[in-house]
């Protein structure tokens, strides 16, 4: 989607809203495509005395696997972005600000995409306490015990073995 901010840069006060859904259900993130759904952008583009800002809402669910079980589930994700926008810049190095092409147009998705990948979580959890996978023996504690057979510490062996040949005599 592209915004066409000419006259609004003319008129202080102005504000132009936008509100569309943004399909980004190629782009992949850690090895898989968590957007099965679109994303919802909503926001406005406002004259502020001849500073214009970009506020947005992005929103949508992603379709996501555990890092600590590895089970599949689905997550709302809201971002919330702010920026100002200009025609042209003073100097290279001007932070945030977002530069519009020559035309006064600002091509949206392609920010928006990039706003949004940059906000995804580098962890995803089914919930917090989720107790993922045994490392020995791959059960998944949120489910079931853990199969692993209680390794003994060779400084108790002996003792061990004693109660071991104690429980086997009754």
């Amino acid at each position: 989607m592209k915004l066409n901010l000419k006259r609004l840069a003319r008129e202080p006060g102005a504000v132009l809203p936008f509100d569309y859904e943004l399909s980004i259900s190629d782009a992949e993130w850690n090895g898989q495509r968590p957007f099965a759904q679109g994303v919802r952008i909503t926001g406005k583009v406002r004259n502020m005395a001849g500073a214009m800002l970009l506020n947005v809402r992005l929103s949508t669910v992603l379709s996501l696997v555990c890092d600590r079980c590895a089970q599949p589930f689905q997550k709302e994700k809201t971002v919330d972005y702010e920026t100002l926008l200009a025609f042209e810049l003073a100097n290279e190095d001007s932070g945030d600000i977002v530069l519009l092409d020559g035309e006064g147009e600002l091509e949206l998705d392609e920010l928006m995409q990039e706003v949004f990948l940059l906000e995804m979580d580098t962890k995803n959890l089914c919930s917090e306490d989720c107790r993922g996978l045994c490392s020995g023996c791959g059960a998944d504690l949120n489910h079931e015990l853990c199969r692993c057979k209680k390794e003994i510490d060779p400084r108790l062996a002996k003792l061990a073995q004693l109660l071991e040949n104690r429980e086997d005599e009754q």
